[in-house]
């Protein structure tokens, strides 16, 4: 049996086998490989072919999505592959296609991408090599080449010459890489630029000038056509500086220098001494000439010049000088490499002959000639008053020009002026005072001026001086004057009497007895304080006793007062320091406590001392049985139960008694230095909170019994509520009844009744208590909302209702009811128990038989009895 199956399994399994290679080659031949969709221009799905992308594409950016598909329908992924070596500028999404930039574009250093994008089943992969174009976007400035820019233009170039061009270059492409040029800051400038092709000319109109500007700095900006940036419109621009450098050209003539000339001759001169010097230069100062000087007129063969120098000397012999006064015409050239004369220049030196001036200016006193002089005097004398204690006279011997002079006063400014200011030989020298605020002993004790003469037309500028020492006397001129405008002082309130405060300064800047100060108090706040007249020093009064909690603060005037009655004013404000000499003291309802388990009990304590932390006060448990039964907070004085306990029977259970009455020794202690303290006994009865479920009366009752004031004082005030409620009611029915001209409260009609109609009994469910479990409810009265029978709209309220016989049958108009219930109108109500109400039910057949019978009378004594109503 082994064979026969061997042989049917080879027999069944080469068909299997045949089968299974049919079926892997018929996949094979009809598994079709994926592709992507074709993309047209602008789009943002395909392949990425003919995709443009701008250089300021954020990172990050989503920029494509490779789309693509399988024709069996299997899922594609997708990849992109860059060539070894380059940079790895976008990344993609292998699922969904979706590709972003994570590398920074730069057009002008790579203007295109070259990439190869796949897509794959699984089983075929299909790449394509694609090329991206990086657009340009506006993101360069432009660049000068070839800087700096310096040039030099000789100073006679023509205006509208072409002097230099600048170049610029802008990598960007478009009207981002189009460059134009402009000067800037062009006020004033000589300069004027080509703004397409950054040529430099000079202006029209306008000329270099080398003796004027050497140098000039020309700004100029290149700016480029704009475009976009991050989706914005971007200009930019750079800038460079053009030196330009003007070159001297032979076009001025030699200029003197310290024109006009004047030289003196003195009779004392010697024969060929040098008179005056003449000094001049080329005025092309960049390649000067050789200057040549001559003498052309005007020398009376008495004067010569030195041609290379300029030296004008003397040739003759100054008795032989017939002129006193000499004009020479001086001519400078300028004299070329090449020897050639160029240019020339005049000018006159004018020469003055004078005698010898061989005389200073010199001071005299009243016996003959002094240099020093003195004076006394008090100081600020008034302005404009004479100096007449000097006596100065000044003298100059020569004659004519040699003889005049100027006098000034050398030393403080602004104090004194001397008279006259110009002497012509001789003159009475005064002193007038000119600022009387600068004579100030205080200041100075003494002045020290030197008076001063000197030659004015004279080339020796002879002088001489004069020392004036002026010695002041003092005046009492100055207020005393205190060293602050006030004075904060602090002084503790237990300090003895006599004790120092604080010491007030005050000074005179006047000497001897003007200088000398006495010093007083007066004010509102200075009884407790004396001053020493002397020393300034403030003490309390011997009597004085300060208490910060009476009066913490003073203030009061200090005066500091000269010889003569000056004086000044300065203000003390003195602060008495509280010292801790109060003991806490406990309020007086503290003795006996209600407390309701879950609800505290305050203590509280005051101290009379006015500051923290001497006021403050700390409370403490000092002795209690059982110590763990309450807790005091310190801050508050609150005492509370331990939190554990929650009912009386856990207090039962720890003391072992019923009794819930507790006396414990508190303690209230401040917080000064020294501490003070106060111990009281406080009784607390701690009850349970179910007490005041019995009604808000009961509870009222028991929150207040530990203040028996607060009880009477919401009685007094419900009092006065319901006082004022009753005067508001009455003084509107009065009013309203006078305007109704009614009477009131009500206004009924009686009808007659029938003989036959049944009697009416009165409802009295209004006057039945409630059943509750609370004693506060059995109070309550039921309000019954009745049938206002009368019509006459009027509210019958809450009346007691009378025994009085059965009512008068109602007119034979009015229809009758079965059924029904008059509501009794009182003018008073009572409360009565339920055993008297049903004796008067059982008594009283009809309960409104009194109130009709006294209506029934009221009716007979105002109508003759044919009325059928009354009001």
């Amino acid at each position: 049996m082994f064979l026969p199956t061997v042989k049917n399994f080879k027999r069944n399994l080469l068909p299997s086998i045949l089968l299974s290679l049919v079926h892997i080659c018929l996949s094979a031949q009809t598994n079709y490989a994926p592709y992507f969709f074709d993309n047209g221009h602008g789009s943002t799905n395909g392949n990425m072919a003919l995709l443009n992308l701008s250089e300021d594409t954020a990172i990050g950016s989503y920029i494509y999505t490779l789309n693509g598909s399988d024709p069996e329908g299997y899922p594609v992924t997708y990849g992109l592959t860059f060539e070894p070596g380059t940079k790895r500028y976008f990344a993609v999404d292998p699922l969904h296609g979706n590709i972003t930039l994570i590398e920074e574009l730069d057009r002008e250093k790579q203007d295109e991408i070259e990439v190869l994008v796949s897509i794959s089943d699984g089983l075929n992969k299909v790449s394509e090599r694609v090329r991206i174009l990086v657009t340009d976007a506006n993101d360069e400035s432009p660049e000068f080449i070839h800087t700096p820019y310096i040039v030099n233009v000789p100073e006679d170039t023509p205006p509208g010459s072409s002097i230099f061009q600048v170049e610029a270059v802008d990598k960007d492409t478009g009207s981002g890489g189009s460059i134009t040029y402009s000067i800037q800051n062009t006020h004033g400038t000589k300069f004027t630029i080509d703004r397409h092709s950054g040529v430099l000319r000079i202006k029209t109109g306008m000329s270099l000038d080398f003796e004027k500007s050497r140098t000039h700095f020309v700004t100029v900006l290149a700016k480029d056509g704009g475009g976009k940036l991050h989706g914005k419109h971007q200009i930019f621009s750079s800038t460079t500086t053009v030196t330009i450098n003007v070159e001297d050209v032979q076009d001025s003539p030699p200029v003197f220098i310290g024109t006009p000339y004047y030289a003196y001759v003195y009779e004392d001169i010697t024969l060929g001494s040098e008179i005056f010097t003449v000094m001049a230069y080329d005025g092309d100062r960049g390649i000067p000439n050789i200057i040549y000087y001559g003498l052309i007129d005007g020398g009376d063969g008495a004067f010569a010049i030195n041609n290379a120098t300029g030296v004008i000397m003397l040739v003759k012999n100054p008795n032989e000088l017939m002129k006193e006064v000499y004009e020479l015409k001086i001519q400078v050239s300028e004299i070329t490499p090449e020897d050639a004369v160029v240019a020339h220049a005049f000018t006159i030196v004018t020469i003055r002959v004078v005698d010898l001036n061989n005389h200073p200016p010199t001071f005299y006193g009243e016996n003959g000639p002094q240099n020093q002089f003195e004076l006394t005097m008090y100081e600020h004398p008034p302005e404009g008053e004479i100096l007449r204690g000097l006596k100065i006279t000044v003298n100059d011997s020569d004659q004519g020009a040699n003889a005049k002079f100027n006098l000034r006063l050398v030393g403080p400014g602004g104090i004194f002026r001397v008279v006259p200011q110009t002497v012509l030989n001789e003159a009475q020298v005064t002193i007038i005072v000119e600022n009387s605020a600068g004579i100030d002993y205080e200041k100075f004790h003494f002045l020290i001026f030197k008076l001063l003469a000197i030659e004015v037309n004279t080339p020796e500028k002879f002088s001489s001086t004069a020392d004036i020492t002026i010695h002041l006397l003092d005046i009492n001129d100055n207020v005393p004057k205190f060293s602050s405008e006030y004075y904060i002082a602090r002084i503790p309130e237990n300090s003895p009497g006599g004790s120092n405060v604080v010491a007030v300064t005050a000074t005179d800047l006047d000497s001897g007895l003007w200088g000398e100060i006495k010093y007083s108090i007066y004010g509102a706040g200075s009884d407790p304080f004396i001053i020493h007249p002397s020393t300034g020093i403030i003490y309390t009064q011997p009597w004085a006793s300060l208490d910060a909690e009476v009066n913490s603060k003073y203030n009061f005037y200090v005066k500091a007062e000269d010889t003569e009655g000056k004086y000044s004013l300065a203000e003390v404000f003195v602060t008495v320091l509280d010292v801790n000499d109060h003991c806490p003291e406990f309020n007086e309802n503290i003795q006996e406590k209600t407390m309701i388990i879950g609800s505290p009990v305050k203590i509280e304590a005051t101290d009379q001392d006015a500051d923290e932390p001497n006021n403050i006060v700390d409370y403490f448990i000092m002795q209690a049985d059982p110590a763990n039964i309450f807790d005091i907070d310190q801050n508050t004085g609150e005492i509370n139960l331990k939190s554990y306990i929650r009912s009386l029977d856990i207090i039962e259970n720890i003391t072992h008694s019923k009794d819930c009455k507790w006396s414990i020794v508190v303690q209230a202690k401040d917080r000064g230095s020294p501490s003070f303290s106060t111990t009281a006994v406080v009784k607390i009865d701690v009850t349970e909170e179910t007490l005041l479920h019995k009604g808000p009366m009961a509870a009222f009752l028991m929150q207040s019994k530990d203040n028996p004031m607060k009880a009477l004082g919401v009685l007094a005030g419900v009092m006065a509520i319901m006082v004022v409620i009753t005067v508001f009611i009455s003084t509107a029915m009065f009013w309203r009844n006078k305007k109704s001209n009614k009477v009131m409260p009500m206004r009924r009609i009686i009808r007659r009744r029938r003989t036959d109609h049944p009697p009416r009994t009165a409802r009295t469910e209004w006057l039945k208590f409630k059943k509750s479990s609370h004693n506060a409810d059995k109070f309550a009265l039921e309000e019954i909302e009745t049938e206002n029978e009368n019509g006459n709209n009027n509210s019958p309220g809450l009346l007691h209702p009378p025994c009085a016989p059965s009512p008068p049958p109602p007119p034979r108009l009015m229809p009758k009811f079965s059924k029904t219930e008059w509501s009794l109108p009182t003018v008073s109500g009572s409360l009565t128990p339920k055993i008297i109400d049903q004796q008067m039910k059982d008594k009283v057949p009809t309960p409104s038989t009194a109130l009709v019978s006294e209506l029934k009378q009221m009716l007979e004594r105002k109508n003759a009895g044919s009325s059928i109503s009354f009001y």
